[in-house]
């Protein structure tokens, strides 16, 4: 049996510590959603700008490249897990750079997935390029795609316009990134913002949803989705970052901060407009529960 890092009272936010790739054949459950944010392998001793100092990209051992087909196997490994996780119609929205998105676009259509969209985020805020020889770096991308060709998928068209002033949403998100408020438990070199997270978890599950995040780090899939009011399970080698995950769920049980954040997370008309979507949801009733036994081993030898 998989003895979780960490899961809170509520049974709504569970962490996992370890190898995405050796926990996950380890359970049965079925999610309706995956947000996956892997290793853009770009720790290549290069320099950027961060708040106005002259710092290293590198992100950690596990974001160095090792070649074409490393980024290719890995990506396939991954991704052939997850699938096996997900519900028939559900949906994965995976995160990265043109240094590894165009593996992941490569092999979703191999193991056949169909890819919705590719959504753009355009950060409101980006770095400055450092050498002054390329375009401002100011976009990450964002694949949607579903299980399965035929099984169709849950899209809420309409709130999706309704945020979006009463328009079709494209598929160019201008939102900004990472604020220091959602650092306040502690810093993760590649964290998402809310914002980003809060809308695709709006715009493709309903209420009490189950979503997983491979590669939590510190989880702000899993916090966007409590905020939400959707479940999570999260999954990181790093203690240090799960304990960041830890701290920032214990943060949101507290209502007024919840309600607080709520106000700050971006990408809607009014500050309240996210906590009163909430409130006009309608409940579902997705009755299963997490269960870590681990799968039987069939035809054991006598």
């Amino acid at each position: 049996m998989i003895k979780p890092f960490y899961n809170s009272s509520d049974k709504n936010f569970y962490l996992l510590k370890g190898d995405t790739m050796e926990l996950l054949p380890q359970f049965e459950h079925k999610f309706d959603m995956v947000f996956a944010d892997p290793p853009y392998f770009l720790s290549n001793n290069g320099l950027s700008i961060q708040n106005g100092q002259i710092v290293s990209v590198n992100k950690g051992s596990w974001d160095k490249s090792e070649g074409f087909e490393f980024i290719n196997d890995f990506n396939r490994k991954w991704l052939s897990l997850v699938r096996d996780k997900m519900k028939d119609d559900a949906t994965i929205w995976i995160s990265g750079t043109m240094h590894n998105i165009f593996s992941v676009g490569q092999v979703l259509t191999e193991l056949g997935f169909k890819i919705l969209n590719i959504v753009t985020w355009e950060k409101t805020n980006p770095p400055p390029n450092f050498s002054c020889r390329y375009f401002t770096y100011s976009t990450e991308q964002i694949i949607w795609a579903r299980k399965s060709e035929k099984v169709p998928h849950y899209y809420n068209y309409e709130l999706m316009k309704k945020i979006n002033g009463d328009k079709q949403m494209k598929d160019v998100w201008k939102l900004p990134a990472i604020a220091p408020w959602e650092k306040s438990c502690g810093k993760h070199p590649t964290q998402k913002p809310l914002s980003v997270l809060t809308r695709i978890i709006l715009a493709s599950t309903k209420p009490n949803a189950w979503i997983l995040d491979p590669f939590a780090g510190s989880s702000t899939t899993g916090i966007a989705a409590n905020l939400s009011n959707r479940r999570f399970l999260g999954i990181d080698q790093e203690e240090e970052f799960l304990a960041i995950s830890k701290n920032r769920k214990i943060e949101i049980e507290n209502k007024k901060t919840a309600a607080g954040y709520k106000q700050k997370i971006g990408g809607f008309n009014n500050q309240n407009e996210l906590e009163l979507t909430l409130i006009q949801e309608p409940e579902n009733d997705y009755s299963s529960e997490l269960n870590f036994l681990q799968r039987k081993v069939k035809n054991l030898k006598k």
